[in-house]
């Protein structure tokens, strides 16, 4: 397979929208139409409860890990597959655009490129679970992933660090939609930090 056939694989597996499939499938909800409007795991459970949550969290994993052993023993494609898969979740081309966080698919990547990114992300999260933070434990370890995966990597780690890292902020910033016209900068902040257009309790 080419390089590019490659990254194009990588995002095509990263948009199949699991979460929005099981919702449609077990409630015949549309997950962009109810709650934030975010294509999750935590708008899945809200629907569906936590079976379908860990099966879907579970596909999203896989679909990453996927990603990321099509590009067999190129480093660098496989690094760039990573940055793929997560940018084919969090931007779906079958939900014109629309998706999820891209921490389950990024964990799955890693898990394959660089272990010890897929355990950080895993600590930001439970971290800020306990802290009720779930998104700024999250944000600490999207921080954190460069340097970590470049000292336990190498190069190799960081590219792939960065390819993932940039998706997901990204889409912390986009959100779902415009800020509001008062206080664009509070918003773009909070979207940054508690992945919301406010600080409240993100959990």
């Amino acid at each position: 397979m080419s390089e590019a056939l490659t990254l194009v694989a990588a995002y095509l597996l990263g948009s199949i929208p699991f979460s929005n499939l099981f919702a449609r499938r077990l409630r015949d909800v549309d997950l962009r139409e109810v709650g934030t409007g975010t294509v999750s795991g935590t708008g899945l459970y809200r629907v569906a409860g936590f079976g379908p949550l860990a099966v879907a969290g579970l596909l999203d994993i896989a679909k990453g890990a996927v990603a990321a052993t099509i590009a067999g023993d190129n480093h660098v494609l496989a690094a760039l597959a990573c940055g793929a898969v997560v940018i084919g979740h969090t931007w779906s081309v079958f939900l014109r655009g629309a998706g999820g966080r891209g921490i389950s698919p990024a964990m799955g990547a890693l898990l394959v490129v660089a272990w010890p990114g897929t355990v950080l992300l895993l600590v930001g999260l439970a971290a800020g679970r306990l802290a009720r933070h779930t998104a700024l434990g999250s944000f600490v370890a999207d921080l954190l992933l460069v340097p970590v995966l470049a000292r336990t990597h190498g190069a190799d780690g960081a590219l792939a660090a960065v390819a993932v890292v940039v998706p997901l902020l990204a889409k912390r910033l986009a959100g779902n939609g415009r800020p509001p016209t008062d206080a664009p900068s509070r918003v773009w902040v909070n979207r940054l930090l508690y992945d919301a257009d406010s600080a409240a309790l993100s959990e």
